[in-house]
């Protein structure tokens, strides 16, 4: 029996920008399930990798697939395939201040046209009721949500269409720490209940070593690690060890 086809595959990615190289033969692979965590220092290229994944960025050389597909290939009927499978979480929240609550996570839907408004109005509902947002709520601006509550919604619309694949762009970043908990649980419980598979930029040691099943450190224009969070703890590399620092010294308190 043949083995699935990884979800996302990177194959010796070369990004450039004039003279300066970001990425340099970075390779990656993420298999269907996978919370993939995606750290690295400033200027590592963690944000135009996920550019790149998203169709966003061309790679001045290599292949990246998604769902079996050559990004760099893809026609404006597959990518519009693709954009229907997965949905992004932006680290401000990106919801539209001129729109309430209900229609931010409505527009997706709207955009396909494929189903009446009461319809619509009803799964937009429910989808804020996944995200933890009540119905009392669906009519409020963004400027009248607490920065949690703007994440959730943000959530929401993100899983509007059902995607099969999550992008998060520093998911808990602002977020105090009873908020920050809650929302990995949300982003733990959503990831079991609905299947998907997650890519997380992330700085916060929090979520990053709560949520990923595998870690890919970013540095040297390459992937240096790509394995579990115990395994990458112990690579041996000056990036790794002065990011991980904390929770290795954490580690050695409670083991003590």
């Amino acid at each position: 029996m043949d083995e699935p086809a990884p979800i996302i595959e990177i194959d010796k990615l070369w990004t450039q920008f004039g003279q300066a190289v970001i990425h340099q033969d970075l390779d990656l692979c993420i298999e269907a399930g996978e919370i993939v965590g995606l750290v690295g220092g400033s200027g590592s290229g963690k944000t135009t990798l996920v550019r790149q994944i998203l169709g966003l960025n061309r790679p001045t050389k290599g292949k990246v697939t998604v769902f079996g597909t050559d990004i760099s290939q893809a026609d404006v009927d597959q990518m519009y395939a693709l954009q229907n499978r997965w949905g992004m979480l932006f680290q401000q929240g990106a919801l539209f201040s001129a729109l309430t609550v209900l229609d931010n996570v409505a527009l997706p839907m709207r955009e396909l046209r494929a189903l009446p408004d009461r319809l619509i109005r009803d799964a937009a509902l429910l989808k804020l009721q996944m995200a933890g947002i009540g119905p009392e709520h669906a009519l409020k601006m963004p400027s009248d949500l607490s920065g949690g509550m703007v994440k959730r919604v943000a959530l929401a619309r993100a899983l509007a269409l059902e995607p099969e694949l999550l992008f998060l762009d520093e998911p808990t970043a602002g977020l105090d720490p009873a908020s920050s908990a809650a929302f990995i649980e949300l982003i733990r419980s959503l990831h079991k209940d609905m299947r998907l598979t997650v890519v997380m930029i992330t700085h916060d040691l929090e979520p990053l070593l709560a949520l990923s099943t595998k870690i890919a450190v970013l540095a040297d224009k390459h992937v240096i690690a790509y394995d579990t969070p115990e395994r990458v703890m112990k690579v041996r590399h000056p990036f790794i060890e002065t990011f991980f620092l904390t929770a290795n010294r954490f580690e050695h308190e409670t083991c003590g």
